[in-house]
């Protein structure tokens, strides 16, 4: 996947279309990834010992990973990532816009 966690994505298609984020969280059996503050869903809450009142709590769902595209760090633009080998034979991710390698 050329998405990982901890790079900012902004998301093509949906409710939440044009917001940015940080991946939070990558699923790979399913190709989803869970994007900070996008993607919003109500779940209700049983109560626990962690949770003792319960209720309707807030948080992200996951978006599957053809709806969100990689924001470079250098031209902070959405791109496409590309593969390119280094003189020591390691594989790195490039942005194809602008070629910079993506940390």
């Amino acid at each position: 996947m050329s998405i990982k966690k901890g790079d900012t994505v902004k998301v093509l298609t949906g409710k939440d279309a044009g917001k940015q984020g940080k991946v939070l969280k990558i699923i790979t059996a399913t190709n989803r990834v869970i994007v900070e503050g996008v993607n919003k869903v109500k779940k209700h809450q049983k109560p626990s010992r962690s949770l003792p009142q319960g209720g309707i709590m807030s948080m992200e769902a996951a978006l599957h990973r053809s709806n969100v595209m990689l924001v470079c760090s250098h031209c902070k633009k959405p791109t496409r990532v590309g593969v390119k080998f280094l003189d020591n034979n390691e594989k790195v991710r490039m942005c194809k816009k602008c070629g910079e390698i993506l940390k």
